[in-house]
């Protein structure tokens, strides 16, 4: 319900108005660690069951025989046919729907946060997964148990065979897997049932499963080359596929306000496409570094502390316990993308206590997150030559290794050359590896792009990733014969590859 102002009336948000243990045996290796402050107590996880977990392979074997999410086509057939059979879930809760290149999954998870300080409840999507395919639906910010992954697909198992008959009868393909999860996601909100979703979209924007949904607002992260084979071979040509999630209002949507955009910065080119669809649609506009900016950022212990100016005023002291400048842009992003969807503005802010609760409580796995200390071990999921250049200066900014080696694994169809030379200024070497994935590239042919770039003396090629990590521990702790302090790895390259440092290291799906 809103006033003649398009803001919410009265609302509270707006003042003013299993891997647990050691699962490689690898503890002599990798040291132990001191507890995690910020992990859930025990009592309070759900603990999956070996006999879900069972259960849980098998329904992914399934799954795993469709289309897999690294492609797509131009039809969105499929998935609106699935949802009319499910009595269209996805528009039974307003949501904020996010596409991009680079920080996605950064800005869903502190919207996510910032939403759940605000007392709203949350359902999410996120992907890739790190670890378990749960993670990448959540419900009050936690990943959903694998119980109710199984039970919601066997329920809508007769409608996706029946999706499929009928695609398959006209000569179409059966509905891809991403399809599938995605259905699946907004059947779990519904039946949850959450206040808001937050989507993040899986490959590009206007072709994507998730785009059934009508998003609220509407939020683009930096565009950068990717997935070129599918999304376009220029930024022009990417943005216009990720510009496809600005709509203009749908007259029965769920949303409280009328509809915004939140747009990054941009290159001037990609900035230019996102306007026009946003004119075309109609919606509001909110620009980073014009409307909503980050004021100021001091590195402070576990993070950095930010002034950001928000949509309605500025708020300051936002601990937010996530390292680099790209990070500050993504809380500025997302804040603005809040603020946005309870209509806050200029005399209108949002409550400054639970901005901050909410950015404290930010957990993002994978994202130069610290897996041990002494030496200091982190792993990024860092995928593309943007990503890794973003890593790249959150290292050398605000960490003063003396010493920091690489632990690299890159998905065959990923610019490798690309993710090296942004890291090369940074790393003193390089161990390349194989993450695991069917999709990885080769050790060899990525040593032979890493020794290209740092030359033939500072790379090492250990395909197996315990001892990829090992050696790069050996080689940060010793140079020239000589026991080092200050030391560190990063193991990065792919969002694979950070999952399997994850589980390495005994971390929970999260």
């Amino acid at each position: 319900m809103s006033d003649d102002t398009g803001f919410p009336e009265e609302d509270p948000a707006v003042l003013g108005m299993d891997a647990a243990g050691d699962p490689l045996g690898l503890s002599a290796i990798l040291g132990e660690d001191e507890p995690d402050p910020d992990a859930e107590p025990a009592r309070l996880r759900v603990t999956d069951s070996a006999d879900d977990l069972a259960e849980l392979a098998e329904v992914e074997a399934e799954l795993d025989t469709r289309w897999p999410e690294t492609k797509i086509e131009p039809s969105l057939t499929r998935i609106a046919t699935l949802m009319d059979l499910l009595g269209s879930p996805q528009h039974g809760y307003p949501a904020i729907h996010i596409a991009g290149t680079n920080g996605k999954t950064s800005v869903t998870r502190m919207v996510d946060a910032l939403l759940s300080a605000l007392h709203r409840r949350t359902g999410r999507i996120t992907s890739p997964h790190l670890q378990r395919v749960t993670e990448r639906i959540s419900v009050d910010g936690k990943p959903i148990p694998a119980r109710t992954y199984i039970d919601t697909y066997r329920e809508l198992e007769p409608y996706i065979t029946m999706v499929d008959d009928s695609s398959t009868a006209a000569g179409g393909p059966r509905m891809s897997k991403f399809e599938v999860l995605t259905a699946m996601a907004y059947a779990v909100f519904a039946e949850a049932p959450v206040d808001v979703a937050v989507v993040e979209t899986g490959m590009g924007g206007r072709w994507d499963a998730t785009n059934v949904i009508d998003g609220t607002v509407s939020v683009i992260t930096p565009i950068a080359m990717d997935h070129a084979d599918y999304l376009g071979d220029t930024l022009t040509a990417i943005a216009g596929e990720k510009a496809g999630i600005i709509k203009p209002a749908e007259p029965d949507a769920a949303g409280t306000v009328d509809p915004v955009t939140v747009i990054a910065e941009q290159s001037p080119e990609v900035m230019d496409v996102l306007l026009r669809a946003a004119v075309d649609a109609g919606t509001i506009v909110a620009r980073q570094g014009s409307e909503f900016a980050v004021l100021d950022s001091v590195i402070a212990v576990g993070g950095q502390m930010l002034t950001i100016q928000g949509l309605g005023g500025v708020y300051d002291e936002i601990f937010v316990p996530l390292h680099g400048a790209h990070q500050a842009a993504n809380a500025a992003l997302a804040l603005a993308a809040v603020e946005a969807f309870f209509g806050a503005g200029a005399d209108r802010q949002l409550d400054i206590d639970a901005v901050r609760t909410g950015f404290a409580s930010v957990a993002n796995p994978g994202r130069l997150e610290r897996l041990r200390s002494a030496p200091t071990v982190f792993a990024d999921a860092a995928h593309n030559p943007h990503g890794a250049a973003a890593l790249a200066q959150a290292l050398a900014e605000e960490f003063d290794f003396r010493r920091l080696v690489g632990v690299i694994g890159v998905l065959g169809d990923k610019d490798a050359r690309g993710v090296l030379e942004a890291l090369e200024p940074v790393l003193d070497a390089v161990v390349v590896t194989d993450n695991g994935s069917p999709r990885a590239l080769e050790p060899e042919t990525l040593a032979e792009y890493a020794r290209e770039v740092f030359g033939e003396d500072r790379v090492v090629v250990k395909p197996f990733l315990p001892d990829a990590v090992e050696e790069a521990i050996a080689l940060a702790e010793e140079a020239d014969g000589e026991r080092v302090s200050g030391a560190g790895v990063v193991i990065t390259g792919s969002v694979v590859t950070a999952g399997a440092a994850r589980t390495l290291f005994g971390k929970e799906p999260s």
